[in-house]
């Protein structure tokens, strides 16, 4: 036993030494990077390594969300709370505006969510601050489509991104070169996996918004998922509404983020749920990604996250 705790510890050191030297790069390689937080776990652990990397300084990135009006509260907090304990600049923009600011049209209708129309804002936001780094905590093990994005993975001057051309990363050489009006995404936790999110979670001691742990609620059972009830989810009478325990595997825009039932009311708890479950965290809640074989590979292109 004692071996096999030592072992994972050190993969833990790993990771985060790894995390650590690009959250470094970045800092050394932009002039004005930001660090995309939604008050989800990957975005926090994110935030907690940006902390380590640069103690005890102050974090050199501004915090950047861009919120749907359709997030969970619990999120929100969260994320104000955190941003106010750092000092730390928070900038936060809202889909919304962007609907009426551009006329877009807003979906409607059973299962509509906002959460494609985040790509416009968070252009936009890149654009209105002069953005030219953006670190997500997107990883590999989530999504196909996340799979083949490098760790610093080039955007052109229209936030768009091309998988084809995608640049060398050979002995941890990040090449962070752009030109004027384009960016760069960079991703601090590619190479780690769920479990090791929760793992680190779990060591560090991190705290996290309530909704990650088992609690009740009232969800709506549609098409096999359980989504958190809430007023602005039209429903039908094909909906159900009962009250369950359930826990959130990951944490999105409440229209197209569905929970798990779950006991796991600790992170020793979702550690050991985790580490038997053989179906991915977006792959089991994240509606959005079921809407065709390519949804995120497509969004990903036109510039989401």
């Amino acid at each position: 036993m004692t071996v096999q705790s030592n072992t994972q510890i050190d993969y833990l050191d790993d990771l985060e030494a790894e995390a650590i030297y690009i959250m470094r790069e970045v800092a050394g390689q932009f002039e004005r990077p930001a660090l995309l937080f939604s008050g989800g776990k990957d975005s926090i652990t994110l935030v907690n390594l940006a902390k380590k990397a640069f103690a005890p300084c102050k974090i050199p990135f501004t915090l950047v969300h861009v919120d749907t009006g359709h997030n969970f509260p619990e999120a929100i907090a969260y994320r104000d709370n955190l941003a106010e304990q750092l000092g730390a600049k928070l900038v936060v923009r809202y889909v919304e505006d962007t609907i009426k600011a551009k006329n877009l049209k807003e979906p409607k209708g059973k299962n509509a969510s906002r959460n494609w129309l985040q790509t416009f804002t968070l252009l936009d936001t890149i654009e209105e601050f002069g953005f030219d780094a953006c670190i997500g905590g997107a990883r590999r093990d989530e999504e196909k489509a996340r799979a083949k994005e490098r760790i610093f993975s080039f955007r052109d001057e229209f936030g768009q991104w091309d998988p084809k051309q995608q640049r060398p990363e050979l002995w941890s050489l990040f090449n962070g070169r752009i030109h004027k009006g384009e960016n760069v995404r960079v991703f601090p936790i590619s190479n780690w996996t769920e479990l090791d999110v929760w793992s680190y979670i779990k060591r560090e001691e991190i705290q996290l918004p309530s909704i990650y742990f088992a609690h009740e609620r009232e969800v709506i059972l549609r098409d096999g998922r359980l989504l958190a009830n809430a007023e602005f989810i039209e429903k039908d009478d094909q909906d159900r509404i009962e009250t369950r325990v359930v826990r959130f595997r990951t944490v999105g825009d409440m229209t197209c983020t569905a929970a798990v039932e779950s006991a796991a009311s600790t992170l020793d708890d979702v550690v050991a749920e985790i580490t038997v479950s053989r179906i991915s965290e977006r792959g089991e809640t994240r509606i959005d990604d079921q809407q065709t074989e390519a949804a995120m590979e497509d969004r990903k292109k036109n510039g989401y996250f």
